[in-house]
């Protein structure tokens, strides 16, 4: 395919970009470049190949949920300023 300045411009339109003239060649150029390697890549026989989503495989490390024994509330409570039965209390910072 060929890439001429007409379809840089609509590019650059939809990536809000905005190209001066003197770069557009430049551009139009480098656009050439990604098509042609993407036809390379066209080339080659992917029949046996399982797609993938990361070039490297991950795995999640995940931990065990265990429930624990959260900590007493009047414990927490007992350094608040201005304690309440059920929550901290502090002061409106919105009027």
């Amino acid at each position: 395919m060929k890439i001429t300045e007409e379809m840089v411009d609509y590019i650059s339109v939809l990536s809000r970009l905005s190209l001066p003239e003197e770069e557009k060649a430049a551009v139009t150029a480098e656009l050439e470049k990604i098509l042609q390697y993407m036809d390379r890549l066209e080339s080659l026989d992917t029949a046996g190949v399982e797609p993938m989503s990361h070039v490297i495989p991950l795995d999640n490390v995940m931990r065990e949920d265990s429930v624990l024994p959260s900590q007493d509330r009047d414990e927490l409570l007992a350094g608040a300023p201005v304690p309440d039965e059920a929550a901290f209390l502090v002061p409106r910072t919105v009027e």
